[in-house]
């Protein structure tokens, strides 16, 4: 399986609101994320759904300003669809 596919795998969640996100993130921005962007993007993806959820409706900050950076692009990515 290629880091990519692991990746969209993991995207896929228990919560459908972070189906949607993840899924239109990976689909239209993912392939531009370097490899720095790209581990920062797999640590959110450890976080359980709660917490994830509450970090993209900036409800919770994030650890630290390249995790602000993702999630913005996350959201950014859910702005244009």
């Amino acid at each position: 399986m290629s880091e990519k596919s692991r990746i969209r795998w993991l995207c896929r969640r228990g919560m459908k609101e972070l189906d949607v996100l993840l899924e239109r993130f990976m689909a239209s921005a993912y392939d531009e994320l370097n490899a720095e962007e790209r581990q920062a993007f797999a640590a959110l993806l450890e976080r359980e759904d709660p917490d994830l959820y509450a970090l993209l409706v900036q409800q919770m900050q994030p650890a630290d300003a390249l995790q602000a950076r993702i999630i913005a692009h996350i959201g950014a990515c859910a702005r244009r669809t």
